[in-house]
């Protein structure tokens, strides 16, 4: 039966080297991930060893870059440099402030775990991902993530110099994957996290997207009534000398201001928002702004139920990934985005440090519905926490599909509705004042 010679990484990051014996690559990969290894390298190791050989299905950038290393041998020592050096610059170039999309991201994720469970050691995944990946700056990471693998560092350390791509607790679940020895695993259900919340994302903003749409406009048939066809009409008044009723009057002196000073309005809108922007810079200002966001009506229930759902998938994902509850606490105080439920997120922590279950402690802030509470607390008495979570985001993501509904079903006609007000008055200030004036005229 064959051997096969490992590089593997332990649950402590040490890098630690082996021989087992198994019927084929596959194998060899599967008995070095029960030992709670995160294989890097594995080689077949024949009679001589000398003529060791890397399997079929290493990509032909990696074969490459050990027939160059071993022609450098041979070289002097400064073309050995010149050409060591150009072979890193592609992965050691990639800026660390590099950034991708939700859709790169998640690609990235499911690539490599595909490429995981096909088989293939980490160093010859990211391999294959540097040579498959089109897009420059998925090329560059997979590069950069590559060449830190090279180096002795482990993914998740790797994956921290890259804070824009890859959150924290993005990285401590492919920590704890590396620590477990199941990573592929990990990163399918990443892959599984990550789409669950860009759906998530992607049905409130389709289902806001149209009455914005009715919005704007709405307010550009406003601006066009109000710039060309009223000034036209009340030209016309003006020059029939006519007693105009109030209605008309209100209609000529609101134009007016529109015409004359439309600049103040323009610099008091500006004003208001640099105040604003001021204000809400402040950390009193901050959590003021995000409180009154929170317990708005109608848009603030969309956003709590999205923020509940958001945090039960993410805190039942995690826990079932092995990190601990209270790192996973941890992890999820920024996700909502919201100073006001930060604050309340770091005393649900402190209290669940002190001992309290989190149920008890997450009922004592009153940000969650009750509902929820009673089933996270089912969960923990039961001991199936982390099946409790999912079962709980399941719920509020339907939930929030209804609200979604109702808001995308009423806004609409509400909008319209304003619309129909506004143009109707300057309907109305011109019809009256036209009626007036053909009866003023019929009677002499």
């Amino acid at each position: 039966m064959p051997q096969f010679r490992y590089t593997a990484r332990n649950a402590s990051g040490q890098m630690v080297d082996g021989v087992v014996t198994a019927n084929d690559r596959s194998g060899a990969i599967s008995q070095v991930e029960q030992q709670r290894f995160v294989p890097v390298k594995i080689q077949l190791v024949t009679d001589e060893p000398a003529k060791s050989v890397a399997l079929a299905t290493k990509p032909a950038a990696t074969e490459k870059s050990h027939a160059k290393s071993d022609a450098n041998k041979s070289a002097p020592p400064a073309v050995r440099n010149q050409s060591v050096k150009s072979a890193t610059t592609p992965a050691t170039s990639a800026p660390q402030s590099l950034k991708l999309s939700h859709s790169q991201q998640y690609l990235f994720t499911e690539q490599l775990a595909h490429l995981l469970s096909a088989g293939m050691t980490l160093d010859e995944s990211l391999g294959v991902l540097c040579k498959r990946l089109k897009h420059v700056k998925l090329r560059a990471l997979s590069q950069s993530l590559h060449q830190s693998l090279v180096d002795g560092r482990s993914l998740s350390q790797a994956m921290r110099d890259f804070p824009r791509i890859f959150s924290p607790l993005y990285v401590n679940m492919v920590s704890a994957g590396e620590a477990s020895g199941s990573l592929s695993t990990i990163l399918h259900r990443l892959t599984t996290h990550l789409a669950e919340i860009k759906s998530l994302r992607e049905r409130v903003q389709q289902a806001l997207l149209y009455p914005s749409v009715l919005v704007v406009v709405g307010i550009v048939l406003i601006m066009v009534f109000m710039t060309t066809m009223v000034p036209k009409l009340m030209s016309f008044f003006k020059d029939t000398n006519a007693q105009l009723p109030a209605a008309t009057k209100f209609l000529i002196g609101l134009n007016t201001i529109v015409a004359n000073y439309w600049w103040a309005g323009v610099a008091a809108i500006f004003g208001a928002y640099v105040l604003f922007r001021a204000f809400v810079a402040t950390p009193a200002g901050r959590l003021a702004w995000d409180r009154f966001k929170w317990n708005i009506p109608v848009l603030g229930r969309i956003s709590r139920f999205r923020y509940f759902a958001q945090f039960a998938r993410t805190l039942g994902t995690l826990t079932q990934n092995g990190v601990t509850l209270l790192r996973a606490l941890e992890l999820l105080e920024d996700i909502a985005g919201n100073e006001f439920i930060r604050q309340r997120m770091m005393e649900i922590h402190a209290a669940v440090l002190d001992g309290t279950t989190l149920s008890v402690a997450a009922a004592s802030q009153h940000i969650f519905p009750e509902m929820f509470v009673d089933m996270m607390g089912v969960g923990e008495q039961t001991g199936k926490f982390s099946e409790t979570m999912c079962l709980i985001a399941d719920v509020y993501e339907r939930e929030l599909d209804k609200q979604v509904q109702v808001v995308s079903t009423l806004i609409p006609p509400l909008i319209m509705i304003l619309i129909a007000g506004v143009i109707g008055t300057v309907i109305y200030g011109i019809l009256i004042a036209v009626f007036n004036l053909t009866s003023g005229m019929n009677r002499r």
